[in-house]
């Protein structure tokens, strides 16, 4: 297992970030245990939550991952061995602070609740899952879905939050700060407060990012690596569906998207199925699978700190973690730019 500085801070994690968010729905208390169990024996040192977890998101199964980690934690004595990361949900929830905006009272709030839930004194990431404003991600970013929200009013908020984040870092509760889903204006401005306020400066942020969702690449990437923001990726795989488990309609028993989604299956377009069926062919012609493909690509892309994964099997965890062993040919790395030119934004 290889490992990165997690942005300006000191903490070194793995290449490999543990995603957690199917435990509670799609995985039990035991499926998680084992999860976590094989990934530290691989090296894998940082494992990635949040309060809203498990997804689908519901009031019934709100909290649920952070308390089955906290089980996990309480019996297995490893939270040294650790990088925990957790998130505190924005605004559009009505289970969830009854929907409202983050402010400094109720992140505070969020960040003693997590505590309890996941059983420590302490979480080495605390993360704005999404901000106030409307973010781009999760299907949101078409031509004429976000209007740009009020400059002063956004930043004023940004400041508040950081200064609530600074009296969590101050009492012990945080060790750092990161984002989720935000834009490179989004990051200047928490930057820039953090410099001229001398609060905590974000280390890191994750999006979405995979061979079918390439937006940050290289624009906001670009300005993570000379930033020293760590850079998160989730989804590598798009939701699973590069795996091509869905092609032609397939909806595979208790895969995510046999389920109800909150936002609708909205990486399933006919563009997008057409570009996983070619990418699924250029993986075969090389000999690799095309789960294994795609996360090997996402790994070597530079300014990429740790890819954040998921799996719902003992078997896929296995593939997904071995993927990052996997170095790309020269052919490779040609077949899959033209793939990239040649489906661009297929969602």
């Amino acid at each position: 297992m290889h490992y990165s500085s997690l942005g300006s801070s000191q903490l070194k994690v793995s290449r490999v970030c543990l995603g957690t968010m199917t435990w509670g729905r799609q995985n039990t208390q035991y499926d998680a245990d084992a999860q976590m169990d094989y990934a530290l024996a691989q090296g894998v040192n940082f494992i990635d939550t949040a309060e809203m977890y498990a997804t689908p998101p519901t009031a019934e199964t709100y909290g649920a991952t952070e308390r089955i980690i906290g089980d996990w934690l309480s019996r297995s004595g490893k939270r040294k061995q650790i990088v925990l990361a957790t998130k505190m949900a924005g605004n559009g929830l009505s289970y969830i602070r009854d929907g409202g905006d983050m402010t400094p009272a109720t992140l505070v709030q969020a960040v003693d609740a997590s505590l309890q839930r996941l059983q420590t004194d302490y979480i080495d990431l605390y993360q704005l899952h999404w901000p106030n404003r409307v973010s781009p991600h999760f299907g949101k970013h078409r031509v004429g879905r976000i209007g740009f929200a009020d400059a002063a009013e956004q930043t004023e908020q940004m400041l508040g939050l950081l200064h609530a984040l600074d009296r969590c870092v101050k009492a012990g509760k945080i060790r750092f700060c990161g984002l989720s889903n935000e834009t490179p204006w989004g990051i200047s401005q928490y930057l820039q407060l953090s410099a001229k306020h001398n609060l905590p400066r974000m280390v890191s942020i994750q999006n979405e990012f995979s061979l079918l969702h390439t937006k940050d690449w290289p624009y906001l990437i670009e300005q993570c690596a000379l930033e020293q923001v760590a850079y998160l990726p989730w989804s590598p795989l798009a939701s699973g569906a590069l795996s091509g488990k869905y092609l032609n309609g397939a909806r595979p028993e208790g895969s995510r998207w046999s389920m109800l989604q909150r936002n609708g299956l909205f990486r399933d377009t006919p563009e997008s199925n057409k570009a996983i069926s070619a990418f699924n062919e250029l993986a075969y012609s090389h000999g690799v699978s095309a789960t294994t493909l795609a996360l090997a690509w996402v790994n070597q892309v530079e300014g990429v700190t740790s890819t954040i994964i998921g799996a719902t099997s003992m078997e896929q965890l296995r593939q997904n973690t071995e993927a990052f062993s996997m170095s790309l040919s020269e052919s490779m790395q040609n077949d899959i730019m033209l793939f990239l030119k040649q489906h661009p934004s297929p969602f």
